[in-house]
C-alpha cells in the first residue's frame, strides 16, 4: 500500500476528532482514552445502560472491549451496538480472552450474531478460535494458531462476516479477500499489558474517517506500529516504552507515517 494512504487518513483524524464511543475493560480504560487522544480523537468510555444509546449517537466510531466483562455490560454492549448500526456508525469489537472461558467466548458468539460489527480485532488466538480453525489463549494472552496466519484470519473474516484485524509478529487485515500484512512494530509492543486494547481504540479512530475499513485498519496498526518503532529507541523498559508510546503517537507526522508505513497487499 502506498504509504500516502495512511498518512492522509491519519491527517484526517487529526481534522476532524472523531468521538470514540467506549464500552472497555476496567484494566485498560485510562490507557484507551489517552491513546485515542494522541491518534488525534477524542474518547468517552461510557457504559450505563441508561445512555449508552444516547452517547453512541454522538459518535464517529464505537468500541467494544470485553475484557473485564459482566452480564450489564453485555446488555450495554448491545444496546449501544444496535443504535450504533441503525445509525451507520461503525463497531470494532476486541473479543479479549475469546476461547479462555465459555463466557467470553458466548458473549462474542453473541455479539456478532446480533450486531453488524465493522472490524474485529484480536490477537492470534482469539480469531483463531473463532474461526474454528484452532486458536489458544491462556488468560487474555494469545498462545498463537494451528495453521497459517493468513489463511486463519481469512476464514474468520469470511464465517463471521467481518473484516478482521489480526494483531502478531506480523498483522494481518483481511476482509476475506483481500490481504494487508502490516509490518510496522516492536517486540516490547506485546510485554505491555494493554497494547491490544489500544490498537483496537487507534482502528476504531482511523475507521471513524474511512469509507474503506479494511484500508483504514491496516493504516491504524501501522500508525501504532510506527509510533512502538519510535518509542522503542529511548525507552529503557516496560514503562518507559509506555510513556514513550503515547508521546510517540502524539508527535507522529503524516510525513513520517508516509515514509515508514510497511503494509503489503496480497
Amino acid at each position: 500500500m502506498d504509504g500516502t494512504i495512511p498518512a492522509a487518513l491519519l491527517a484526517a483524524v487529526r481534522e476532524q476528532r472523531p468521538l470514540i464511543h467506549h464500552i472497555t475493560n476496567s484494566v485498560t480504560v485510562n490507557d484507551c482514552a489517552n491513546i485515542t487522544i494522541c491518534t488525534g480523537a477524542a474518547p468517552v468510555m461510557a457504559e450505563a445502560p441508561e445512555e449508552v444509546a444516547d452517547m453512541v449517537a454522538a459518535a464517529g466510531a464505537l468500541v467494544l472491549n470485553i475484557g473485564t466483562l459482566s452480564a450489564a455490560q453485555v446488555e450495554a454492549m448491545l444496546a449501544a451496538g444496535r443504535r450504533a448500526n441503525d445509525l451507520g456508525i461503525p463497531v470494532i469489537l476486541d473479543p479479549v480472552g475469546a476461547g479462555a472461558t465459555a463466557f467470553r467466548t458466548g458473549t462474542v458468539q453473541r455479539l456478532l450474531n446480533a450486531l453488524e460489527i465493522a472490524v474485529l480485532k484480536g490477537n492470534a488466538g482469539e480469531i483463531g478460535v473463532l474461526a474454528g480453525t484452532g486458536g489458544s489463549v491462556r488468560g487474555v494472552d494469545s498462545g498463537g494458531v494451528a495453521g497459517d496466519p493468513i489463511e486463519t484470519a481469512r476464514e474468520c473474516a469470511r464465517l463471521t462476516g467481518t473484516i478482521v484485524s489480526m494483531t502478531g509478529e506480523v498483522d494481518v487485515v483481511t476482509d476475506g479477500e483481500r490481504v494487508f500484512l502490516i509490518r510496522n512494530g516492536v517486540p516490547a509492543m506485546d510485554r505491555l499489558s494493554g497494547t491490544g486494547c489500544m490498537a483496537a481504540s487507534v482502528t476504531a479512530a482511523f475507521v471513524a474517517v474511512a469509507d474503506d475499513y479494511a484500508v483504514a485498519a491496516a493504516a491504524a496498526l501501522a500508525a501504532f506500529g510506527r509510533a512502538g518503532e519510535r518509542a522503542a529507541i529511548s525507552a529503557r523498559g516496560p514503562y518507559s516504552f509506555r510513556t514513550a508510546l503515547f508521546d510517540e503517537l502524539a508527535g507522529l507526522s503524516p510525513e513520517d507515517l508516509a515514509c515508514h508505513a510497511r503494509i503489503e497487499e496480497r
